[in-house]
């Protein structure tokens, strides 16, 4: 059975008995290489100057499916090369009565260009005539491609069964230096394959029908000839015995029968006994080695604290079949990354109608019997009520909070929605009330589901596509990445007053403004959005800025998301010194949620208009220890903007606004780099009213003239001596201080007089 096939399929028990009659290669090898085959799959990248060169049998032997799992295979060939204009170039030609050149290795120096123009390519048709295809070759080289020091690569994709010979012209191609892979498609003829490889044969054929086993020994063949290295510790390759098969037509003798031969006379009949054949479909066997690259299996573990629990579709739109595929993803995924130890707690519900709790949270600590409870869980069918089923897991699925929300205890709560149907309700209100409830969602489905489940997870980042069953599988180790990365979201360890500066000047435009929103509003996600940790503010600017909302102004990350998207577009000239003097004098203040001793950092997106006015501003709030990351958009003068941001390590220039969320983890990285730094409890001054700010010892307070309170808000009344008693503020140090501190100031806001 094929190799990756087993691991999604055979070893979990899913639909194994069905898949034993049709298999095509066997390999007899253990559980735990199958696993290290997996894992160099995770791994496997060619990057080298290497000519690729595609050669597909489009003829009718073949057939339109099995030419276009020939296609889908040369595209997952392509994820483990290198495609760029100095390392591997890639181009197909198509035969048949004739051949035909798709495209030259010079045409498209780009992965996803490549693999766009493969899935592109049209069957034609017509005679197997392969030994053609080959004098082509032969006669106009690897058109487009480089010099003779470039190694050349033919990977040839057919069924084996040409009409005309192929073992002299092969052996010429051979001659010429150029590496030729002979892959099976369909049932192929083993035979002709073995004429067409290159030697030796064990190591230069592959299969079609397995896609992913084929790219491990595609890559397992480049690097044992050291074409490409393999960098990664403890990968190596590994011989196994396989056994391919293919379905030949046989003649079988069933006996003798009388059969009539004529007649001599009008009344006589000449007859005698003829034999009788039946054609039947038999398979052939070739016992073989395959060389796969294998790599230590992955050690996963959920070592992070969270409430997690498994949402399960069981409708009748994801369909029985779907519903096991998810129960096999589901055991295989505890039996991997789950034991007594795991400090967090784990659940498994599955809906349809309603939703039924198969293991409520921490119902079960060890995989084992995780599993078996998976394994009870039945078909239920029905409707897809999705949004019905956040809202009960949302209320019912996890433990009971702390009483103080001021002390909040309990784990982050995860929902991983495994579906593969449209919901059947209100969906996306459901998943807003989730989020808002601090739950934090993660869905997995097919690409037909992917703008439902961004909606529901808020952030595609949090969204997991698969391609194929075996893909779902493979998509385990980045589920458990995403799951231990909540809790390390942004700067989760660094208090921060974040301000964003958006460009919304006519130089921006309509349409690239709501780039920018989403841009914002998908970074503000990557925070833990309160009081205590990062607040978060949005300036939007043309002529003149506009405060969108302040740092203390939502204080959840679905209601900052809702507010970011009904920022304002403002249209007209831009003027970037005048908002950076608005964030200072408007933002920056105790009075308006800034924090005292809490890093202060301003990002300011711009197309580059109306920045002439901006340096001296920019100097202020880097002089007042307000840190500046600078975005410069598509066509912007870098050192105009250089003389605003500071340094180069605070400026950034992104291509287009598209590429802004390409550019998210880099940008995620500046931020946090500034938000590690020290901050000074005095810098911007805390102190309202033109009162000094003095610190010492891990506290500052406010001399005051004239004004009394913590940071001199309240006026003296004639006869108040307090004025001799100057407050003292400690920097706070957790959580709960902030939260004092904040009301605090709500408070004594509340005192300040009003004045005309």
């Amino acid at each position: 059975m094929s190799l990756l096939m087993c691991l999604t399929y055979a070893c979990i028990f899913l639909f194994s008995q069905a898949l034993v009659s049709w298999s095509i290669q066997e390999l007899h090898i253990s559980q735990e290489t199958i696993e290290k085959i997996s894992a160099a799959g995770q791994l496997m990248n060619c990057s080298a100057p290497v000519d690729v060169l595609f050669l597909f049998d489009g003829s009718y032997s073949i057939g339109k499916g099995s030419f276009e799992r020939s296609k889908y295979l040369a595209i997952k060939l392509c994820d483990a090369l290198d495609i760029n204009p100095g390392k591997v170039r890639v181009g197909a030609i198509q035969f048949s009565n004739t051949p035909h050149l798709e495209f030259p290795l010079d045409a498209y120096f780009t992965k996803q260009e490549i693999k766009d123009k493969l899935r592109k390519i049209v069957f034609k048709g017509g005679r197997t005539e392969t030994g053609l295809a080959l004098k082509y070759i032969l006669r106009k080289g690897f058109s487009g491609g480089r010099n003779s020091s470039i190694p050349q690569i033919l990977i040839i994709l057919t069924d084996g069964r040409s009409q005309g010979n192929v073992a002299l012209p092969a052996k010429q191609l051979k001659e010429r230096g150029i590496a030729v892979f002979a892959v099976g498609v369909s049932f192929p003829r083993w035979e002709e394959l073995q004429a067409l490889a290159s030697e030796p044969a064990e190591w230069h054929i592959l299969f079609a029908e397995d896609a992913d086993d084929a790219s491990n020994g595609l890559y397992t063949t480049f690097t044992e000839s050291a074409i490409c290295s393999a960098a990664f510790p403890g990968c190596g390759a590994e011989s196994h015995s396989c056994e391919r098969k293919t379905l030949e037509r046989v003649k079988e003798f069933v006996g003798n029968y009388f059969c009539w031969k004529g007649s001599k006379s009008n009344n006589a009949v000449r007859t005698s006994l003829c034999p009788f054949y039946n054609w039947r479909n038999t398979f052939i066997k070739y016992p073989s080695r395959c060389y796969r690259t294998t790599c230590p299996a992955p050690k996963l573990s959920l070592e992070c604290s969270v409430d997690l629990l498994f949402l399960v579709d069981s409708s009748s739109s994801t369909t029985l079949e779907g519903f096991l595929r998810y129960k096999a993803f589901l055991k295989r995924f505890l039996q991997a990354v789950w034991s007594r130890e795991s400090p967090g707690n784990v659940g498994v519900a599955q809906y349809s109608n309603d939703v039924k709790m198969a293991v409520g949270i921490g119902g079960h600590q060890d995989a084992l019997s995780l599993v078996k409870a998976v394994d009870s869980m039945q078909f239920s069918g029905g409707s897809t009520l999705t949004g019905k089923a956040l809202r009960y897991v949302t209320q019912h699925g996890f433990k009971s909070g702390p009483v103080f929300a001021d002390t909040p205890d309990d784990l982050p709560r995860v929902v991983v929605l495994l579906t593969d149907s449209n919901a059947q309700d209100s969906v996306a209100e459901a998943a807003k009330y989730s989020r808002g409830q601090d739950v934090f969602l993660i869905g997995i489905g097919s690409e037909s589901l992917k703008a439902e489940l961004d909606n529901i997870t808020g952030n595609p980042k949090w969204t997991l596509i698969y391609s194929s069953p075996q893909d779902l599988f493979n998509k385990i180790p980045e589920l458990q990445r995403k799951i231990c990365s909540i809790n390390s979201q942004g700067c989760p360890s660094q208090s921060m007053d974040l301000v964003f500066a958006l460009d919304s000047s006519a130089s921006v435009g309509r349409n690239n403004f709501v780039h920018l929103k989403t841009f914002v509003s998908s970074l503000s996600l990557q925070f833990d959005i309160n009081r205590d940790v990062t607040q978060v503010g949005l300036v939007v600017f043309g002529k003149r800025p506009h405060t969108t909302f302040g740092l203390d102004t939502h204080v959840t990350s679905s209601d900052l998301h809702e507010a970011i998207s009904q920022a304002p577009f403002v249209g007209g000239s831009a003027s970037v010194g005048s908002s950076l003097l608005h964030i200072y004098d408007d933002l920056m203040t105790v009075q308006k949620g800034a924090r005292p001793g809490v890093k202060k950092i301003v990002v300011v997106v711009t197309s580059g208009a109306g920045v002439e006015d901006a340096v001296v501003p920019a100097q202020q709030l880097r002089n007042n220890d307000v840190s500046l990351l600078v975005i410069g958009m598509e066509q912007v003068q870098v050192s105009s903007l250089l003389r605003i941001a500071g340094s180069h390590n605070n400026l950034l220039r992104i291509p287009s606004y598209e590429e802004l969320k390409n550019n998210e983890e880099l940008i995620l990285e500046r931020i946090c780099d500034e938000a590690k730094k020290p901050a000074n409890l005095c810098k911007p001054n805390p102190c309202m009213n033109d009162g000094v700010c003095v610190s010492g010892n891990g506290s500052y307070w406010c001399r005051c003239q004239g004004w009394v309170g913590p940071h001199c808000e309240n006026r003296i009344q004639r006869g108040d001596t307090s004025q001799m008693h100057p407050a003292m503020v400690r920097a706070p140090q957790n959580r709960r201080s902030w939260r004092q501190l904040y009301r605090s100031r709500k408070h004594s806001k509340r005192q300040i007089p009003e004045t005309h």
